[in-house]
């Protein structure tokens, strides 16, 4: 192993927190972080009250409901599907004096077309298609990740349960009989319009989070896509594991938010030369906990709720903020830590340069032996970074580059 320049022996090379930027090593603590105790120091009173702001603009500042239409910068893009002509003038001369922009195509292909390259607010469709009926179409709009919120009205001549059974089961939001009433159809269109703009706030602040967090993780010059580099990582142990799609997306999230509470961290403590000191390493700790907070506010972050506050757990329950031991460990988090372990050990640092891929899995092989990592999951990942011939590029993306590996990934979680 590398030589330490810490004298404190509970230190390792690669704890991923021992330093930033221009940061020398801190000193590691091995008892359990209990945020009482953290919460008497005037920093974090300062933080905490800045990350209540920080969720106030989270909730009370997104867009009221019976005005969300109103306040678009862009008209709501409707896609209609329909193979007759009439039925689609129809459709628009309804829509005639509203702020929409209408895209209408004549067949199922046509629409997936359009839905590739455009951003679509509703569909409506015909439940009569020769390419494929109503309900198939709406099935795969539904089945995609990349459209599935996209409201969907099925119209159609025949009225019946059995028909509306087949359009809702379908995963359609709305199922309307011709010929269609003008202020029915008018109403309920703008009333799933109101709920997708919504949606779309919600995702905007998701995204918003996730900028925060690379912006974290951009202001330290040595970890440079420490982001990405994660994500494919822990994917790359969650495939060989088999886990779902859903905790594959977790762990791709993971990635990018597990250290977004360094922004509630004073740069004086984050930024410090040298050692830190018992109480500036007792507020560090708390990125975990701070972290979590800020996330919680996002009910489509819950999956990486746990990721965010126990990747810093240790096998044997020396680990922050929980003091967790063993499989008490959330798996999610425990594979990101085995992530996150690998990528401090094969970056340069400030007390250490970057260690070669071998050098790296034999440091987490006795770490595990010393009961720090989960043992199983060590093993994996040595076997797993075995499978590519080229030890230049990275074993994890079979021969790919980072950015073609990412490029992938995201195409396969978004299925």
């Amino acid at each position: 192993m590398y030589p330490s320049p810490l004298k404190d022996e509970s230190s390792e090379v690669s704890n991923p927190d021992r330093q930033t930027a221009e940061q020398g090593p801190v000193l590691a603590i091995a008892q359990p972080l209990t945020t009482s105790s953290a919460r008497q120091t005037s920093s974090a009173r300062q933080t905490s009250s800045a990350r209540q702001n920080g969720n106030l603009l989270l909730r009370e500042n997104w867009p009221a409901w019976d005005s969300v239409l109103d306040d678009a910068v862009q008209a709501p893009v409707i896609l209609l599907v329909d193979e007759s002509a009439l039925s689609r003038r129809l459709i628009k001369a309804l829509f005639k004096t509203s702020n929409y922009e209408i895209i209408d195509t004549t067949k199922p292909s046509e629409a997936f077309a359009v839905l590739a390259t455009r951003k679509v607010d509703l569909i409506i469709v015909d439940q009569v298609q020769q390419e494929m009926s109503g309900p198939d179409f709406c099935r795969l709009v539904k089945r995609d990740r990349r459209t599935q919120l996209i409201p969907v009205i099925i119209t159609s001549s025949v009225q019946g349960s059995e028909n509306e059974v087949a359009g809702f089961e379908a995963g359609a939001d709305e199922l309307l009989i011709k010929p269609l009433q003008p202020t029915l159809v008018r109403t309920r269109v703008r009333f799933l319009l109101r709920n997708k703009a919504l949606i779309d706030s919600l995702e905007e602040a998701e995204a918003i989070l996730f900028a925060l967090a690379q912006a974290v993780e951009h202001r330290d010059r040595y970890t440079g896509l420490h982001c990405e580099r994660l994500a494919v990582y822990s994917i790359a142990l969650a495939q060989a594991m088999g886990l779902s799609k859903t905790e594959q997306l977790a762990l791709y999230r993971g990635g990018y938010l597990h250290d977004i509470g360094k922004i509630a961290i004073p740069d004086s403590i984050l930024f410090k030369r040298g050692l830190l000191n018992d109480e500036e390493w007792l507020i560090m700790r708390q990125h975990t906990v701070r972290g979590e907070e800020i996330c919680k506010p996002m009910k489509t972050l819950a999956p990486v709720l746990p990721i965010i506050r126990h990747h810093h757990e240790r096998w044997d329950g020396t680990g922050y903020p929980d003091g967790l031991k063993g499989e008490e460990i959330p798996l999610l988090a425990r594979i990101l830590q085995v992530a996150d372990i690998y990528d401090a050990l094969t970056t340069s640092r400030p007390y250490k340069p970057a260690f070669t891929h071998e050098h790296a899995v034999q440091v987490m092989i006795e770490e595990s032996q010393r009961n720090w990592r989960d043992p199983e999951l060590i093993a994996l990942f040595s076997e797993v970074s075995k499978r590519t011939p080229e030890p230049d590029k990275p074993a994890w993306t079979g021969g790919t580059t980072m950015e073609e590996s990412l490029a992938a990934m995201r195409l396969e979680l978004s299925r």
